[in-house]
Order: structure tokens, then C-alpha cells, then sequence
């Protein structure tokens, strides 16, 4: 069974919920970063716990604010609260070298903590990374009805592909996004980055993972296509590359 989560308060006195696996400190420690109502019980951030635990490595996953295991209410959140959480439990509880991996919503708090700690973090790795995603919801996937409601209501409360609870996003979540946008100008991190994205994703366009490279630096993106692969990217096969590029990673950012 797995442990309880350890706890700390973040600057509102919010209690964010995280676990800490330490490994052999002369490595990276690996951070995994869920996306959006998500948490760190979810199969990929498993995944990487047992593989961390095997290979004696660093990791640490974590709950934002209003998710899993943490305080606070989720409409609450915003991209720049949830990107603090972040940054607040990885400040305090981790030193080093930081790989980086951020599962869709992730993909953007973790490609905002790698701009944010450029000395720390070594290389992103994002897993149908989804950056910018409220502003292209919002132009393109609402209709005027919906945005117009979401507006009036302060909310949007549609069916979930993945739960039977109701997505819903907040008006705040959109506006807020607009001050977190990374895709309208050059990226400023200077480290590898990994993007897996599944061409069968009906949540992410896997062409978005073309406009991040686009913003980077020629020759400091790889991109791995899974033709395939769905958006969760969490069948075995799956795993298996997010494994193996993991690997590479931690052994080449351990290299004297």
C-alpha cells in the first residue's frame, strides 16, 4: 500500500501534498507533474515511482492545490496558482539537478517551472504536453454560446471523456492563462527537451507539440510520435519509451 503523503503548507497556508522518494544524490531527482484534475496517484506517476525506487533515483510527484491529496478547492485554481504550488514544494523539498516531466496540463506547469529554475532544471520531458491550452480552448473549441455563459456564470461545466464527474473550467482559469502563455514567442530555457505525443490524442493536437519545438532552439527538441497513442499515453508500450528515455536522461545529466 502506498505511504501517506508528507504535507506543507504553501504561501496562502494551503496544505500541498507530496511524496519524496530520495535516491543516490549524486543523481537528478525526477519530477513528475500531473495534469489538469489529475494527481500523483495516476498510472504514470506510478509508474515512475517504482522505476525510481528500482533505480535507486531521486523522485518527487505532487498534488496542486484542490487536487488529490491536497487542501484548497479546485476552482480556485488557476495555471499561475497551480504553477506556484509546484515551484513551492520542489524549492522545499528537493535541491539539485531536476528532470522535469509534465503530463498534459503538466506539460505547461512544467515547461513554466523549467523557465522559472533554468539552473536547476536539466530537461523537460513532456507526455502530451499541452501548453497554452486555455487560450485555444477558448478561441477555438467554444462556441460564442459557451464562452458567453462561461463568462456570465464564471464557469463551464461540460461532459468528462474520462470520469463521470463534469469537466469544468472557470472563467479565471482562462483569464489567467492569458498571463502564462508560451507559445506566441521564443521559449527561454536552453536545456533538452523530450516531447511523447500520441497521433491518436483527441484531447491535444499532437501538431502542438510541433509549435513548442518551434519555439525552442533548432536542435534542442526531439520529438517522439506514437502513432498510436491515445492521450493518456499509459498502455505498457508507452511506459516503456517514457522509461527508456528517463534512462537516457539520468544518465547522461549524471555524467561528470
Amino acid at each position: 500500500m502506498d505511504r501517506k503523503p508528507e504535507k506543507i503548507p504553501n504561501q496562502q497556508g494551503i496544505s500541498l501534498a507530496y511524496r519524496l522518494h530520495q535516491g543516490d544524490k549524486s543523481r537528478p531527482t525526477v519530477v513528475f507533474l500531473p495534469g489538469y484534475r489529475s494527481d500523483m496517484m495516476g498510472s504514470k506517476a506510478l509508474f515512475l515511482q517504482n522505476w525510481a525506487e528500482t533505480n535507486n533515483i531521486s523522485y518527487l510527484r505532487l498534488d496542486y492545490s484542490g487536487h488529490g491529496e491536497s487542501q484548497g478547492e479546485f476552482l480556485d485554481g488557476t495555471i499561475g496558482q497551480w504553477t506556484e504550488d509546484a515551484l513551492f514544494v520542489i524549492d522545499h523539498v528537493t535541491s539539485g539537478p531536476l528532470i522535469v516531466v509534465g503530463s498534459s496540463m503538466g506539460g505547461w506547469i512544467g515547461l513554466l517551472v523549467a523557465t522559472k529554475r533554468p539552473a536547476r532544471v536539466q530537461t523537460f520531458l513532456g507526455i502530451a504536453a499541452a501548453p497554452d491550452f486555455t487560450k485555444w480552448v477558448w478561441d477555438k473549441e467554444l462556441t460564442d454560446e459557451q464562452r458567453s455563459r462561461c463568462e456570465r456564470e464564471g464557469k463551464l461545466v461540460e461532459d468528462s471523456p474520462y470520469s463521470d464527474e463534469p469537466d469544468v473550467m472557470t472563467y479565471a482559469l482562462f483569464e489567467d492563462g492569458k498571463n502564462h502563455l508560451l507559445l506566441d514567442k521564443p521559449i527561454p530555457f536552453d536545456h533538452p527537451v523530450i516531447l511523447l505525443h500520441g497521433k491518436a490524442d483527441r484531447e491535444v493536437p499532437w501538431q502542438l507539440a510541433e509549435k513548442i519545438s518551434a519555439q525552442l532552439k533548432p536542435d534542442q527538441c526531439k520529438i517522439i510520435y506514437i502513432d498510436d497513442g491515445e492521450h493518456r499515453l499509459s498502455r505498457d508500450q508507452d511506459l516503456k519509451i517514457l522509461e527508456q528515455e528517463i534512462q537516457k536522461l539520468v544518465l547522461q545529466i549524471s555524467q561528470p
